[in-house]
């Protein structure tokens, strides 16, 4: 009863998960080794925190919204954390894949591997969040055809909470299995948009556990 009291009376969803995760995501950056970092490292990471700051006086306090400011403001820290990991995927794939590049830290290849991985994840959660229905102020206004992703809350109304909507702990969720599986687990892409999303994460977490942390594996041993 208190739960659903609580579902009920909410009035918008909650934007501390994203600066959470956000946050985990730029300290990973952080931890990049500098021939992996695109540009300078400093400057991208505080364009990245002004705008995590900037999400929380861009984004309307009601559940149902639309803005302009606020939509520019998480696609443009989308963009950036993207290109950043994106360059860094790259660089290690390209390092050992050249034969005349003399590879030989392994455990740096792994960690690097396990860092651009976990980023993608929480960059993919990102993505999901802010397209399935429009995003977060419009996605109670979307019908089922508009919807971009079917959650089993959606599949099973028996079950169905009448108050439940996915908030961007589901999201992420969605891109930790696909980013583990390497395909969809309970959550299924609907639009097409969604089910490319989905395969460049799933061919992208495969570059870096399968090319990489292999190769870092044997240059261990």
């Amino acid at each position: 009863m208190i739960t659903f009291l609580r579902n009920k009376n909410r009035q918008h969803e909650p934007v501390w998960h994203v600066q959470v995760t956000m946050v985990v995501a730029i300290f990973l950056q952080l931890l990049l080794p500098d021939r992996y970092v695109l540009g300078s490292r400093y400057i991208l990471i505080g364009i990245e925190a002004l705008l995590l700051v900037a999400m929380s006086f861009t984004t309307p306090k009601e559940r149902i919204f639309r803005s302009l400011s606020r939509r520019i403001n998480v696609f443009m820290l989308i963009f950036l954390i993207s290109a950043a990991n994106g360059y860094g995927l790259v660089e290690v794939t390209r390092r050992l894949l050249e034969t005349n590049q003399q590879v030989n830290n392994g455990r740096e290849l792994i960690l690097t591997a396990v860092n651009i991985y976990i980023t993608n994840i929480i960059i993919f959660g990102l993505w999901y969040w802010e397209m399935d229905g429009g995003g977060p102020g419009q996605r109670l206004l979307a019908a089922k055809n508009e919807q971009d992703f079917m959650f089993p809350q959606n599949q099973h109304e028996d079950y169905r909470h009448p108050h439940w909507q996915p908030t961007f702990i589901d999201y992420l969720y969605v891109s930790s299995t696909n980013g583990m599986a390497f395909s969809p687990t309970d959550t299924m892409p609907l639009s097409r948009r969604a089910k490319i999303l989905m395969l460049a994460q799933a061919t992208l977490s495969l570059i870096s556990v399968a090319l990489v942390a292999a190769r870092a594996v044997n240059i261990l041993h």
